[in-house]
């Protein structure tokens, strides 16, 4: 027995169920052969068989194609994306969603990369650095923003009382203007 020029009804349809599902949603192979008319008796080893590359070639060659063709219908480009959003906006505006209207608008902008979304994540807490790991740390942060900041560091000075305790630490302030 040699492998069949070309497919028979039974085999499209099985291969459709596969791709497409039937009205519940997505199926086995079994429920696919079921549906495309095989017996119920050999329903699981027929699906097998069937989308076995050996055995039935011609059937997982069709499969293949049809969901390449299924993903060429609903595949997502810039453009169809930013022109189905500003749809959806409209639709929201006409019926008084402002809401479901903003949030269209703002993915819209999102795609078109006008928003940037950024998280910064830190791990350690400020209690276990020591006052020299503090400051290197805050000049850093300064001097990695400062393109965006206007900073200008005035020191604290020290009040001429003195204290009981010999080890005073004079401390440092930063004022940020914004």
């Amino acid at each position: 027995m040699g492998v069949p020029k070309r497919l028979t009804e039974m085999q499209m349809r099985f291969a459709e169920f596969i791709v497409f599902g039937g009205v519940d949603g997505p199926m086995t192979q079994g429920e696919a052969a079921i549906a495309a008319g095989y017996s119920t008796k050999r329903a699981r080893s027929e699906g097998s068989e069937l989308m076995n590359p050996r055995l039935s070639p011609l059937v997982v060659q069709y499969v293949g194609k049809l969901k390449e063709e299924r993903l060429k219908k609903f595949a997502v480009n810039y453009d169809g994306h930013v022109a189905e959003l500003a749809r959806i906006k409209e639709l929201a505006l006409k019926k008084g969603s402002f809401s479901s209207a903003v949030n269209a608008e703002t993915n819209r902008g999102k795609a078109a990369g006008l928003y940037i979304e950024r998280k910064i994540i830190k791990h350690g807490k400020l209690e276990d650095m020591s006052e020299q790991e503090l400051e290197a740390k805050m000049k850093q942060i300064l001097d990695d923003y400062a393109p965006i900041l206007n900073v200008t560091p005035t020191p604290k000075l020290p009040s001429n009382k003195r204290s009981k305790t010999k080890n005073k630490k004079v401390q440092k302030s930063v004022l940020v203007k914004l």
